[in-house]
Order: structure tokens, then C-alpha cells, then sequence
């Protein structure tokens, strides 16, 4: 079955940024294939969908799986005919302990996720987008604030969102000759369930806690609709979108 709609996938879509941004995708004419670990998760995305929910497809997902990875895809393709986007968002953290104390199976599990995860969908991206017809797509992993500075005690997920941007960048240039444009757009301080714990208090560089801004995740759902808007000959590389309070540009 192919699909005259533009089409999307976004991994992490159970929840938080993942949700917003389906859900933004949706309103614009998508048709979205939701991607996370857990089904009732992406159910509550599709509930949310309301009128659009009829081009919501929730596909239960382990992106750190290879096999589960090439089924989403092959699904997608199946329904769809194409894949003119995929946003790269699932991604997990380790404890907030001291990085001596980080177990390898902690270690690895951030890795998988947030990492190779990344990777396997990219090929398999490249894989569909190179070979339809029109040829190319776009992709936009989540890299975070934490692609530029860490937070104390976050050694595996600064790592592997460090490790986003070569990815982006090795994306970028070897897109080109398939027409595929890829970026990366980094957040800081969105108002999810995963950053609640920021209103509250969390450790600073100095050692002491504080309580940090947050803003409305909607406006990384904006973002990123904005950076799918564009045609594939023109591409926002990099962007970061942050609350503007929040403490990471200059010395906090």
C-alpha cells in the first residue's frame, strides 16, 4: 500500500519530547508511525492524536534490537510505499552516581540506546530513502544540551549525545549524493516527565543544587516541524532550542 502523505517515524514516541513532536507532525499532515519500547505507551499517543490519530501507526520498537529495527521500517514500507522523515529521539539515562561506581551492563545499556540505536535506524532510513521514489528524506536526531557540556555525574549519556553530533555529521555528508538531508537539534530544560526533577533541584557543576527553568516542550515540537519544513536542498545543521534561563551558556 503506498500513501500520497508526506510520512514520518519518530522513535521515543511514547512519551515527552517523542509524543510532542508526533503529535505536531500529525497536525501538519503527516502520517506517523510511533516507535518505544512500550504499547500502551504509543496507545496514549494515538488517544492524544484525536482527529488525526487515523495516520498514527504505533509499531512497538526496541531500537537497540537490530531485527526489531528492520521490522518497524519494513512496516512503515509495507503501509506507506516511503519515508520522507525520521526524528532519532528514544534515548535513556544511566543513575546519577559517580562514574568509578557505573556498572559496564549501565554503561552498555545507554550505549545501545542512545547510540546504536541512533545508527540502526539511520541505515535503515538511508536503505528506504535512497532506493524510493523521490529519492531522499530527512533525518533529525535529538542530541541535547548534553551534546555540548555534561551534567555531574552523566558520563554515559553525555558520551553517547556527543557522539550524536559526529553521527550527524557523517550522516550529513554521506546523505548528500542520496539526497538526505540530516541535523540534529539540541534541548535544553524541556517541561516533560523526564525533567520534572529540574523544578525541583538538581546537582550543578560547583557542587551545589538549584532549581532550573524549564519551557513548554511544545516549542520543540515547533522546532523540529520547522526543520522538516524545509525543502531537501536547504537544511538547519544544527540548532539548539533551550529555556533561556537555564544555566549552561557562560559559567551557569
Amino acid at each position: 500500500m503506498t500513501s500520497s502523505t508526506r510520512t514520518a517515524i519518530v522513535t521515543g514516541a511514547g512519551s515527552g519530547i517523542g509524543r510532542a513532536v508526533a503529535l505536531a507532525l500529525l497536525k501538519d499532515g503527516y502520517s506517523v508511525a510511533l516507535a518505544g519500547r512500550r504499547a500502551d505507551a504509543l496507545d496514549q499517543t494515538v488517544s492524544a492524536a484525536g482527529s488525526t490519530a487515523s495516520r498514527a501507526l504505533a509499531v512497538p520498537t526496541d531500537v537497540s534490537d537490530p531485527a526489531s529495527v528492520r521490522a518497524l521500517f519494513a512496516k512503515v514500507k509495507d503501509t506507506h510505499g516511503r519515508l520522507d522523515l525520521l526524528f532519532n529521539n528514544a534515548g535513556v539515562g544511566a543513575p546519577g552516581i559517580n562514574l568509578e561506581d557505573l556498572s559496564v551492563e549501565q554503561w552498555k545499556t545507554v550505549v545501545d540506546i542512545n547510540l546504536t540505536g541512533v545508527f540502526l535506524c539511520m541505515q535503515e532510513a538511508f536503505r528506504m530513502m535512497k532506493s524510493q521514489d523521490p529519492r531522499g528524506g530527512r533525518i533529525i536526531n535529538n542530541g541535547s544540551i548534553s551534546a555540548h557540556a555534561p551534567r555531574p555525574n552523566s558520563a554515559p549519556y553525555t558520551a553517547t549525545k556527543h557522539a550524536i553530533t559526529g553521527l550527524t555529521k557523517s550522516g550529513s555528508l554521506d546523505g548528500r549524493k542520496y539526497d538526505i538531508a540530516c541535523s540534529q537539534i539540541d534541548i535544553g530544560n524541556a517541561a516533560t516527565d523526564l525533567a520534572a526533577r529540574m523544578a525541583k533541584g538538581v546537582p550543578q557543576a560547583n557542587g551545589q543544587v538549584a532549581v532550573e527553568p524549564l519551557m513548554d516542550v511544545a516549542h520543540v515540537a515547533s522546532a523540529v516541524a520547522y526543520m522538516a519544513s524545509l525543502p531537501l536542498d536547504a537544511n538547519v545543521q544544527f540548532m539548539t532550542i533551550m529555556a533561556t534561563k537555564m544555566p549552561f551558556v557562560g559559567r551557569g
